[in-house]
């Protein structure tokens, strides 16, 4: 007889868990606190509750490996690619915009909606027999050394104060029910799981950005806006009906202060050019900041991510993280692949099995969830930076014309490839000790003899300078690199 996985949480990291398991024929449950998410009346609530995602490599690699062949198209084709950067700034008076490309070889993040990836996900666990749903159902208890728990059914012939309580048997639960995950809560009862959560300084609201008056997009399609200003920052993803979905960052005290100032309008003219009226009219403005939730960002670490043979917490629930990387969703499905792998590797060992996936996986998740924390700085502050320009456009051209020292940006590691978070950290360091001090000494020497200020005939010739000076040591530390 098949074993049960029960499945916590039908978002979109706990319906991909659900269908690797039906695939390698379990029997799946899966329950979820809210209705279904493809019942109308229901999407609204989850994408008031959700920033626009970008997909990359991670997260489609963890789709093409369920076993279901045509999987990862159905979701590719609800995507709209972004090739890079548009950043939007007023200099000396004069509004402009200008294209940064995320990866020297044309690679692009794919925009699209969370409601849309969930019910692809969920359309295709549907069609499986081995797979039940239960939506409107709260885990209230779990008991993981018995393999046994409690849900909170709130269905229509339930009392609709208290519910009405449903014991499950199981083989494995799986926790994919979000930053406030009550299969963590129940896991920390079992094993003396380290824990710390940060609320940063920001908040964030939404807002939509319509298509124009002829039903074509306001802004070039093909990239992510950013209005970097420090402190707050704007930005807009594109939708493939023509809109964008954008939102505010802010400090908490940025928000106070416009509350109470009700000066939403011209604080938008001030900070984002371009975007009064020409994106969004005052009227909709003020009326999409008063009516859309000013959210917290959180950031949640733990160790370890499970219990035994029995249970195990994956995405948000083992670690919740900004948005400033655009990983959140990619780490929690790149989860669901590693940890199958795993199970796997021991079909007849699952606590084996769950305590190397463990081992592994929290390195990375530590990584990723510090590395989105400051990438907040880069995408607000660093794209404006003469000197950032300049490193990103050295590590690309290394990439480009000497690929053999394994030379690449930190950013097209994580978003473009499958290698550990933890390795893509180390092999930033190891370049980071060479670049820094090449770049420094060959422009001090460089701005020494004035050719750095010799108009942007100089500038071009410094830039060079840089270039084959860390070619020579590139091809020297190449074992370094690649270490």
């Amino acid at each position: 007889m098949p074993e049960k996985v029960v499945v916590v949480g039908a978002g979109p990291v706990g319906s991909l868990a659900a269908l690797y398991a039906a695939v390698q024929g379990f029997d799946v449950d899966v329950y979820e606190l809210r209705s279904d998410v493809r019942e109308p009346g229901t999407t609204q609530l989850y994408s008031t509750k959700s920033i626009n995602l970008a997909l990359s490599e991670r997260g489609i690699n963890s789709l093409r490996q369920t076993g279901l062949a045509d999987l990862a198209d159905a979701v590719l084709k609800e995507t709209f690619p972004m090739h890079g950067r548009m950043i939007h700034l007023e200099k000396n008076g004069e509004y402009t915009r200008t294209p940064q490309l995320y990866d020297a070889r044309g690679k692009s993040l794919l925009a699209m909606d969370r409601a849309g990836l969930n019910k692809t996900l969920l359309d295709k666990l549907e069609a499986m027999p081995n797979v039940r749903f239960f939506f409107n159902h709260k885990l209230i208890s779990a008991d993981f050394k018995k393999n046994l728990a409690w849900f909170e059914r709130h269905g229509k012939s339930d009392d609709p104060v208290r519910g009405t309580e449903v014991e499950v048997k199981f083989e494995l639960l799986i926790g994919a029910d979000g930053a406030h995950s009550a299969v963590r809560y129940h896991l920390m009862k079992f094993v003396p799981m380290g824990y710390q959560q940060q609320y940063i300084d920001k908040l964030w609201c939404q807002f939509l950005v319509k298509p124009s008056s002829t039903g074509d997009f306001r802004l070039p399609p093909n990239y992510l806006h950013i209005w970097p200003q420090d402190e707050s920052m704007f930005i807009a993803l594109p939708n493939l009906d023509k809109s964008f979905t954008a939102t505010l960052f802010f400090t908490r005290a940025g928000f106070k202060e416009l509350d109470a100032s009700g000066k939403v309008v011209e604080f938008f003219q001030q900070k984002f050019p371009g975007v009064v009226p020409s994106l969004i009219t005052p009227e909709e403005l003020r009326k999409q900041y008063t009516s859309n939730q000013h959210l917290p960002l959180i950031s949640i670490k733990c160790s370890p991510y499970h219990f035994g043979s029995s249970g195990v917490i994956v995405g948000d629930a083992a670690h919740a993280m900004v948005p400033f990387y655009g990983q959140g969703m990619n780490a929690g499905l790149e989860d669901i692949r590693v940890l199958f792998e795993f199970l796997n590797k021991y079909p007849n060992d699952r606590s084996t099995a769950l305590k190397e996936y463990s081992e592994q996986r929290t390195p990375d998740a530590h990584t990723i969830n510090d590395l989105a924390l400051r990438n907040y700085y880069e995408m607000a502050t660093d794209v404006k930076r003469p000197l950032y320009l300049l490193r990103k456009w050295v590590e690309e051209k290394l990439d480009l014309y000497l690929p053999s020292a394994g030379w690449a940006t930190q950013y097209s590691r994580v978003t473009f490839s499958n290698m550990r978070y933890s390795e893509v950290q180390n092999r930033a360091h190891r370049q980071a000790s060479i670049l820094n001090g090449v770049v420094g000494l060959t422009l001090a020497a460089f701005v020494g003899s004035g050719l750095w200020f010799a108009g942007s005939g100089g500038a071009q010739r410094a830039k060079m300078g840089v270039l084959r000076s860390i070619c020579v040591l590139a091809q020297g530390a190449q074992r370094l690199v690649q270490g």
